[in-house]
């Protein structure tokens, strides 16, 4: 599994229209093969909205990323004064996952 991570900072004021952007999505990602799950982290401690995508492999993701929804996802970009800074985009490969038992 793969896990890609932008880690966006957004300039004071502009936090809800940026969290209502991913209200608003297409959710055309959630469609794609090889996806398995989106998350958008809101910062509590620290300077950065993270989202997060998961998927099957590497391959998945970069089929998203040179495919046509994903250009119609991507193609009303927020305003520069939005941000705070650049984003920082991380990708890893999950080696050893742990969760609650039932």
């Amino acid at each position: 599994m793969i896990v890609v991570a932008n880690r966006v900072p957004i300039a004071k004021g502009y936090e809800q229209e940026f969290e209502k952007r991913f209200e608003r999505r297409l959710g055309a990602v959630d469609r794609m093969p090889g996806f398995i799950r989106n998350e958008i982290l809101r910062p509590i401690m620290g300077d950065y909205y993270i989202i997060m995508t998961y998927w099957e492999s590497k391959a998945a993701f970069e089929a998203w990323t040179q495919s046509e929804s994903f250009k119609q996802a991507h193609a009303n970009p927020a305003p520069q004064e939005m941000f705070a800074g650049r984003n920082v985009f991380e990708m890893h490969e999950v080696i050893q996952l742990s969760e609650k038992k039932p």
